[in-house]
């Protein structure tokens, strides 16, 4: 009975959302409880709603001041060069913008945090998707994509729950991985590539003043998912907080981006957007907003790298090491009071919603545990694999990784499923450590799950619903995910 009410509310949750009949954050508190009650437990609902808030708790915690702390450095400039860097690599070409979307994320989830990851890379490529009228949604996908291959470095998390779970240690499960995991990284950048293509066909190449006009190329006959067609004559101003359709702001409290350039298939770009490029491309944040602080430029650096290698190495909880560093920012960079008012306040929209998204999420995690829904899922899915199966309980583990871990925290499946996975194995001859690689191919698609706070920074700074989201990313997602573990066979090290 709990196996298919399990089922049933994450089916009754995705359906909602994708076809937008609810907002994310009412289906994650409505639907758990409401199947709670059905399960029978609904006088336990306050007791699994506030142990699921406890553990989330630090992420939220996180999220918020991770947040405030990358809104500031973008406000003060820390992330310009590279966002001009990219532009002139991208020269409005819708390719290069998708590749460089990849790129950049994938470089970007080197940290091993992917918040960071999806606020630096929507920060710097956002501006540029508005100017040239691409879909966000393909901008969210290819972000999210690359950045779960990355998350199986060994500070990412999943390899570390995978090697505590078997008792084995983390470099014995990455190290032989890497050339699976190179393979799904050179996947995405060649999707990415695809999808590029596609969107030069849908939308045209837009020429900078001094780059060469591109022959005219042919419309694509149907338009991607969530494609966000900007408007020539659409105005913004910087800072303000623009709805999902149109050119506000970056989402982080950043000025806002300059206004799309009507999409086209024809070659020719308007005067107007040549005026209003800039020498070496588009501008994707005002260079002139009040908020930069180039004296400060070093230390604002400095403080980022030390942050982020305070991170990796563990020197502190990740909640306190953000929680310091954006008081330390937040001091140095505007030291009086109201400038400091206004820097929180001009962030206080994107806390809001992550935070809230989370707790709402914790509702969603608290009743799947508390009601012992995920146990029964697990052990279902566990038992429904054929005796015949057991020689192959790798290729069996990375098939299974993609649901669970897309259904399922990560704590859940790498402490709850993946032992029981390994103790099958064991029994077949296959060893702990090819259970251990292949638990790891799921996470790409892990990436774009509902139960993971950090896409919710990343649609959110992109202004992407997320049912879109969702319905356009999970089947690339997961086709990265089966390359990664065809690649692993292949190679013999699953």
């Amino acid at each position: 009975m709990l196996t298919f009410l399990g089922f049933a509310m994450i089916a009754t949750f995705l359906v909602l959302i994708m076809m937008k009949k609810m907002s994310p954050i009412a289906a994650l508190v409505l639907i758990p409880a409401l199947f709670c009650v059905f399960s029978g437990k609904g006088a336990h609902l306050g007791d699994y709603v506030i142990e699921g808030v406890g553990k989330l708790a630090p992420t939220a915690a996180m999220l918020m001041f991770a947040i405030v702390y990358f809104g500031l450095m973008i406000d003060v400039g820390l992330f310009d060069p590279i966002v001009r860097g990219i532009l002139r690599f991208c020269k409005a070409d819708p390719v290069r913008v998708v590749v460089g979307t990849a790129v950049l994320a994938a470089i970007v989830s080197l940290d091993g945090d992917g918040s960071t990851t999806f606020m630096i890379t929507v920060s710097a490529m956002y501006p540029l998707y508005k100017r040239l009228g691409l879909s966000l949604v393909v901008m969210t996908g290819v972000a999210a994509t690359a950045n779960g291959v990355m998350n199986t470095l060994p500070w990412g998390g999943p390899t570390a729950r995978a090697a505590t779970a078997l008792k084995l240690d983390a470099a014995d499960i990455f190290v032989p991985m890497i050339p699976a995991l190179a393979v799904g990284l050179l996947f995405v950048f060649a999707l990415a590539y695809v999808l590029g293509l596609r969107e030069r066909r849908r939308v045209g190449v837009l020429a900078l003043p001094g780059q060469k006009t591109p022959e005219d190329v042919e419309d694509v006959e149907e338009d991607l998912v969530g494609a966000t067609a900007g408007s020539a004559d659409q105005s913004v101003s910087a800072g303000s907080a623009g709805s999902a359709g149109s050119a506000g702001s970056t989402g982080s409290g950043a000025p806002a981006a300059p206004s799309p350039a009507a999409p086209s298939t024809s070659a020719s770009t308007p005067a107007d957007d040549a005026a209003d490029a800039a020498e070496d491309g588009f501008q994707g944040l005002d260079p002139q907003r009040p908020t930069l602080r180039p004296r400060l430029y070093w230390f604002n650096a400095g403080l980022t790298v030390a942050l982020l290698a305070a991170m990796i190495m563990e020197l502190l909880p990740i909640p306190v090491l953000f929680l310091l560093g954006a008081a330390l920012a937040l001091t140095v960079n505007f030291p009086h009071m109201p400038d400091q008012k206004a820097r929180i306040a001009a962030h206080a929209d994107n806390v809001l919603n992550v935070a809230g998204m989370v707790f709402a999420a914790a509702v969603f995690t608290g009743v799947l545990t508390g009601t012992g829904m995920v146990k029964h899922m697990a052990d279902w899915l566990v038992g429904a694999i054929p005796e015949g199966m057991g020689p192959h309980m790798a290729l069996v583990t990375g098939l299974l990784s993609l649901p669970l871990t897309y259904f399922m925290s990560n704590d859940g499946f790498y402490f709850g499923v993946l032992p029981v996975l390994a103790e099958a194995g064991a029994a077949h001859g296959v060893s702990p450590l090819e259970i251990a690689r292949a638990s790891l191919v799921g996470q790409a698609l892990h990436m774009s799950s509902p139960l993971v706070p950090a896409v919710y920074v990343l649609v959110g700074m992109a202004k992407v619903e997320f049912g879109d989201h969702t319905r356009f990313t999970v089947k690339w997602a997961a086709l990265t995910s089966l390359v990664v573990l065809a690649a692993g066979m292949l190679f013999g090290i699953i």
